[in-house]
């Protein structure tokens, strides 16, 4: 196991000169900590070189307190004094006002490395209003939880940009956070932000490789086991059924009122996937989908995080219940004219798929070579 020394403890020793004698922003969350679990605000505020005067707050808020999709609106940090500008909330999109009064803006957030997920999201705002606005932008790396080799699913199809698929990227892109802005930048031509990379890092590094402590990156993401299984289950966020927000094992358990444990837990291991097995379960969630009600589902249990392939489990698993429960399984309705599911999957390509009861190894063939494409596409902004 590797000591992994982040962006955050390489800039609080030793500040860049970018940010000395700046007034500095700071764009982080819970997930923003050191080795010692100190709070990057905590550093950063009582750093005697560094002049922090706001913060600002990606989905789920500067101290983690909202859940998903919750709208959080602007406030004092009660522990700092400093004002906290909300990117969640009114609005997504830094204002001027939002921006008079720092010079740069420092990000520290711990990204989970799949499309869905709206930090990455938020900071392509951030890199954006920066350019606008003359200021500088400065991304304390961070590993990426699911390894930097993975590369796999579609590329999103840009007709179907939206906060949880922001740009042309894979479901599982592979890239830390520093090269996610990096990539932003390069395709929007924009200036590129300044990376303070990592020590120690290796690509092929699983985030438990890294000897550093998991902090959830977001409420629903509370294990590195829910973030293996999440660039396939979050897909189920666009169906009727529960992805298990509203239990301790959000995306590890997901299920419906209508579904039946064993049967769907004999359905999965009738696919035969590797790395991976199903336990059916009962369940009712605290909120969310079927607040209040039971429902029957499964658990899935990585066994060989290797071999398991999250993204196509996803595709294979929406077949699967399509197939069992064509009375019962429903896609979320349209929103504004989309569907969400098409949001998620970067296109209405899969949706359409599943309805017409078409092969998704088809499908999964198509996305491998997107995959290779974005890939090779890469290579330029890779910092490790």
């Amino acid at each position: 196991m590797t000591n992994v020394v982040t962006g955050l403890e390489r800039f609080i020793e030793q500040p860049p000169s970018e940010a000395l004698g700046d007034r500095l922003g700071l764009l982080t969350n819970p997930s923003g900590i050191d080795r010692q679990l100190r709070s990057s605000i905590n550093l950063l505020a009582g750093h005697p070189s560094l002049t922090l005067t706001a913060l600002y707050g990606p989905e789920h808020g500067v101290r983690g307190e909202a859940q998903a999709g919750e709208h959080i609106e602007g406030a004092i940090d009660a522990r700092t004094g400093l004002p906290i500008h909300s990117l969640y909330g009114a609005t997504r999109i830094l204002t001027a006002d939002m921006l008079d009064g720092i010079d740069t803006m420092v990000i520290d957030l711990q990204d989970i490395g799949a499309r869905f997920t709206t930090y990455i999201s938020t900071v392509a705002h951030v890199i954006d209003a920066c350019a606008e606005h003359g200021k500088g932008a400065i991304i304390l790396d961070r590993p990426n939880p699911l390894t930097g080799t993975r590369v796999a699913g579609n590329i999103l199809d840009t007709d179907y940009e939206s906060f949880v698929g922001i740009h042309p990227i894979p479901i599982l892109h592979g890239l830390t956070i520093g090269e996610f802005g990096r990539l932003w930048a390069r395709d929007h031509r924009l200036p590129a932000p300044t990376v303070v990379p990592m020590e120690g890092w290796r690509r092929e590094m699983w985030f438990d490789e890294t000897a550093r402590p998991w902090v959830p990156p977001s409420p629903n993401l509370p294990t590195l086991d829910s973030a293996l299984i999440f660039p396939g289950a979050c897909l189920l966020e666009g169906t009727n059924l529960s992805e298990g927000r509203g239990t301790t094992r959000p995306f590890e358990i997901f299920g419906a009122p209508w579904a039946e444990p064993d049967v769907l837990a004999a359905a999965l291991r009738d696919l035969t996937l590797a790395g991976v097995s199903f336990r059916p379960v009962y369940f009712t969630p605290m909120f969310s989908k079927h607040a209040g009600v039971r429902c029957g589902g499964v658990q899935t249990y990585v066994g060989d995080r290797e071999a398991f392939d999250a993204v196509a489990f996803g595709p294979r698993l929406l077949a699967t219940l399509q197939r069992r429960y064509p009375d019962d399984f429903a896609w979320l309705p349209p929103e504004e004219g989309e569907f969400f599911i098409d949001k998620l999957a970067g296109g209405p390509t899969l949706r359409e798929a599943i309805d017409a009861g078409a092969s998704v190894d088809a499908l999964l063939t198509e996305w491998s070579r997107e995959a290779a494409v974005f890939e090779r596409d890469r290579s330029d902004i890779l910092l490790y």
